[in-house]
């Protein structure tokens, strides 16, 4: 039985007064444990509904959704969500933004301290636990809300462009950082992306999905060796990969904009 299993997911909005949307078409998407997907598709097509509807912030029109065999009702701290914006307390300290979930699921706060401060130091925040969030760059604030995600121990790491507002070179750094922490913790990842390269450099499979209605277009295994590195991007089987995933999202940009 996959981790994450979706079943002709649909999802349509009737705005007042205007005609209904079809946002998602019956999406079936299975997602096995410990592995990192990835979702990319042209704007519009649906990739943060989704990702809004596995994280229980959303309901389906259709459809079902299971967590290891359980429906998916609500928001639970078994689904961890990092947003592209900052979605930090900033009256909390780097420290405290980290230790609030542990703290909110009734773990003492020696135990919650030691989560953080575990945490803290994966993510390459040393010596800023006291920082609030107005004090740090855009990295830095992605980085404690990595670890605000991870100290609740998630069964399921969903990701949604959270690296989208970061240069390109703190993008990088940015991947690098997840992609060592998450072979640390081998947490399930679902994460979207509109960026090519960062699909591929860190899934193992991307799933490629149609202009709006969005369905899945095609699914496709990332077959490079990890760990992955800077050598990576410029590799052989990289660029073939990026050269598929690149057609079909053209195909389908080309779709869009034809309204």
């Amino acid at each position: 039985m996959p981790h994450l299993d979706l079943q002709d997911v649909t999802v349509r909005f009737a705005p007042k007064r205007k005609p209904e949307v079809l946002a998602l078409d019956r999406v079936s998407l299975a997602v096995e444990d410990n592995m990192f997907s990835v979702i990319v598709g042209p704007s519009g097509c649906g990739k943060s509904t989704l990702l809004r509807l596995v994280a229980g912030l959303q309901e389906p029109t259709s459809g079902r959704m299971l967590l290891d065999g359980a429906p998916i009702v609500g928001p639970s701290a078994e689904r961890g969500m990092v947003f592209q914006s900052y979605t930090l307390f900033p009256w909390l300290t780097v420290r405290d933004n980290v230790m609030f979930g542990p703290k909110l699921k009734g773990q003492s706060a020696a135990e919650a301290g030691r989560i953080a401060d575990e945490l803290i130091a994966q993510v390459g925040l040393r010596g800023f636990e006291k920082s609030y969030p107005k004090e740090l760059s855009g990295g830095m604030r992605q980085r404690v809300a990595l670890a605000r995600a991870l100290a609740n121990d998630p069964r399921i790491l969903l990701m949604d462009e959270p690296f989208g507002a970061l240069d390109s070179q703190t993008r990088q750094l940015m991947q690098e950082l997840l992609l060592s922490i998450w072979q640390k913790h081998r947490k399930t990842v679902l994460f979207i992306t509109h960026d090519i390269d960062e699909a591929i450099f860190l899934g193992d499979v991307v799933h490629v999905m149609t202009a709006r209605p969005g369905r899945i277009k095609k699914s496709i295994p990332i077959d490079i060796l990890r760990p992955r590195g800077i050598d990576t991007l410029t590799s052989e089987a990289f660029m073939s990969l990026k050269r598929q995933v690149l057609g079909l999202m053209h195909e389908e940009a080309v779709i869009a904009d034809r309204g």
